[in-house]
């Protein structure tokens, strides 16, 4: 009896030790979970001499972009890392050289003290150039580091006056670098060429342009793109692509950008494992005009260089983008040992386009391409989801062609059976 009553304490005394120790493990491992970088994102006000015009609802174009301002900040989420960089707010003069320098940090990016940034808002006064190009160039700077969604909102209401620094060459250049950034543009004159210099700058890194003539529109949008920054993204990872599949990078399931010439074929390499689907889409941007006539080439092939399978799309006219895809299935190995590992078939990737340029247009940095790779489990006949093009419904069609042919003959046969019978009598 009393070893049983020391046996119930020590059993006791053991579960409280290990209820403790897991107690204090827990949080140790919460703390230790990496946390989630903030999403990032710069405001590029347009501070130039032309802002000083009134033709937005009764007020200056400076008074609006102020009052839009002071609501954006007031319903930036918590966890957005937000800063505001100026372009053309502090030098009043004539000399373009000095003028076209004219960017800073109003506000750094990081946490928000809404107090703090709307205090700075309000001592900007319309004042110089419109040095879009380097306002870019320096938001970039700002928003480096680091792998959060990172989003720059520009809001202007005139051209670049700094050339021969193209500005869409340089949201091109900041696409080129692979670090993923989006570059959003927002007008304020409905001007042709106020909007093709802005929908070029937004196009070529994946953002939007947006044409607004009222303060509750100016604000409502930029709200919309600062919630955006927000949501949560799947990441491109930036890669390269080779010009043979032998020295292709190695991708396996994800979402890739790269880069590609004009009439350029690029190489990547995904291992597919039996019983296992192979899935795979490209995507090539148009972010520059381009001639009528164009196309995207993706092809699945062995590494000896036999092609398996293809996807191709082509049109005429304008576009922003054209996608292409795949799918290759691969069966399961009968009659293998349950413990050896089946081994993975090298497949090559090859994505090719048809594009080409007017002569004016620069071909470097080359169009961006976004390319997707999953690997699912294969259907139980392999064989089934390719042939054809037609996936588990060929045999449906081939009865049916079976069936009209039979009943033709049929048709035919009775038909002329009632003629001669017919003649007969």
């Amino acid at each position: 009896m009393i070893i049983r009553k020391r046996l119930t304490v020590g059993v006791g005394i053991l579960l409280a030790t290990l209820t403790a120790g897991l107690g204090s493990a827990l949080p140790a491992a919460a703390d230790e979970a990496p946390a989630k970088a903030s999403p990032k994102v710069e405001l590029v006000l347009d501070v130039s001499g032309s802002m000083r015009t009134r033709d937005i609802d009764g007020q200056s174009r400076m008074t609006a972009a102020k009052q839009a301002f002071n609501e954006v900040l007031d319903a930036v989420p918590e966890q957005v890392e937000l800063g505001i960089r100026t372009l053309g707010a502090d030098y009043p003069g004539n000399d373009r050289k000095v003028g076209c320098k004219d960017t800073r940090q109003l506000y750094p990016v990081g946490p928000l003290d809404r107090t703090e940034a709307k205090t700075a808002v309000a001592t900007l006064a319309p004042t110089g150039w419109t040095p879009i190009g380097p306002a870019l160039l320096g938001a970039a700077d700002d928003l480096k580091g680091g792998d959060s969604t990172r989003r720059i909102v520009l809001i202007s209401d005139g051209e670049d006056t700094c050339g021969p620094l193209d500005p869409c060459e340089v949201a091109r250049d900041i696409a080129a670098r692979g670090i993923h950034l989006v570059i959003d543009t927002l007008g304020l004159v409905p001007n042709a060429k106020i909007r093709e210099q802005l929908t070029c700058i937004a196009e070529a890194t994946g953002g939007t342009y947006t044409a607004v003539q009222h303060t509750d529109e100016l604000s409502g949008r930029v709200k919309q793109l600062v919630d955006r920054a927000a949501e949560p993204v799947v990441t491109p990872v930036a890669t390269e692509g080779a010009d043979s599949c032998s020295s292709a990078p190695q991708l396996k399931p994800g979402l890739y950008t790269d880069r590609e010439k004009f009439g350029e074929h690029r190489w990547y390499r995904v291992d597919v494992l039996p019983g296992q689907e192979l899935r795979a889409s490209v995507s090539v941007f148009a972010d520059r005009a381009v001639n009528n006539d164009y196309g995207v080439l993706l092809r699945a092939l062995t590494v000896h260089g036999r092609e398996i399978v293809r996807g191709s799309e082509s049109g005429t006219g304008r576009t922003d983008a054209i996608s292409s895809g795949l799918r290759y299935p691969k069966a399961e190995v009968d009659g293998t040992d349950s413990d050896d590992k089946p081994a993975a078939e090298t497949v090559c990737l090859q994505v090719a386009n048809a594009f080409s340029a007017p002569a004016s247009v620069k071909t470097s940095p080359g169009m961006p391409v976004e390319l997707t790779v999953d690997l699912v489990d294969a259907p139980d006949d392999a064989a089934d989801a390719a042939a054809f093009g037609l996936g588990r419904g060929w045999w449906l069609l081939g009865v049916l062609i079976l069936t009209g042919l039979i009943a033709g003959l049929l048709f035919g046969w009775i038909s002329r059976w009632r003629v001669a019978v017919w003649r007969t009598n």
